[in-house]
Parts: C-alpha cells; sequence; structure tokens
C-alpha cells in the first residue's frame, strides 16, 4: 500500500505544479485546499501560502520542466501528499480525481517560427487520423 501511495503522491505533484502554469489552476488550488483542509485553519493557510509561492516560482521558470526549481517543487509536494495519504488513506480516492481532472485539461501552445520562409501551412500535432487538405 505505500509503494501505491507513494506513486499516487508522485502524480498528484506532477500533476499540481503542472497545472500551475494553466489557467485552470484556481480551480485545482481550491480542490488541493480542500485535500488539505481536514486539518487546522492554521494548516490550510500555509498550504494556501505554499501554493501562491510555488504558482510564483513555475510562472518565472518559463515553462521549462528541466528547471531545478520545478524538479524541487515536484519533490515538495509529493512528499507533503505522501505525508498526507499515510494520515488519511482514504484521501486517495479525491487525489486520483484531482490527478484526472488535471490530465484532463487541455494545454495552450504557442509557437513562433524564425530564420526561414515558410510557404505553406506550418502543423504542431500529437497523432492525426485520417487525411489533411489544405485549400
Amino acid at each position: 500500500m505505500d509503494a501505491e501511495l507513494a506513486t499516487l503522491a508522485a502524480s498528484g505533484a506532477t500533476a499540481v505544479v503542472q497545472m500551475m502554469a494553466q489557467d485552470a489552476w484556481t480551480a485545482v488550488r481550491e480542490r488541493v485546499l480542500a485535500l488539505f483542509g481536514r486539518g487546522t485553519a492554521d494548516s490550510t493557510e500555509s498550504v494556501r501560502a505554499a501554493l501562491d509561492e510555488a504558482r510564483i516560482i513555475v510562472a518565472s521558470s518559463g515553462g521549462r520542466d528541466d528547471d531545478p526549481r520545478l524538479v524541487a517543487l515536484i519533490s515538495d509536494w509529493r512528499e507533503r501528499l505522501l505525508v498526507l495519504l499515510q494520515q488519511d488513506p482514504a484521501l486517495a480516492e479525491e487525489l486520483r480525481a484531482l490527478v484526472a481532472h488535471a490530465t484532463d485539461q487541455p494545454g495552450s501552445v504557442h509557437n513562433v517560427i524564425t530564420g526561414a520562409k515558410v510557404r505553406g501551412p506550418v502543423i504542431q500535432s500529437h497523432t492525426i487520423t485520417g487525411d489533411l487538405h489544405f485549400g
């Protein structure tokens, strides 16, 4: 059970930190606070302050996944979530729902092409099924 909780805590930490950079953060933040809200009001305020501080770090990282500050944030939130889950394993379902919600959120992509003359459409895609037609 501990390995399962550790895996869930790691997934949750990654999802929470990734969501900090997205428009849906406000709703996710409230769900994270609800998870930790089982304790005292002081602990909830502490988590709120940590989330706000973390979001500032995420925003300043420029979206670089290799930023050491992001790696440290994910590690910190993994530990926080693991402690929470060990104290109350019943919260696992709530955290799973949060991770599912976070992974269902569409991201946004902004691309800039420089240094080349492009004479046609440019497509960035994960998977395309079927034919593409232009014109």
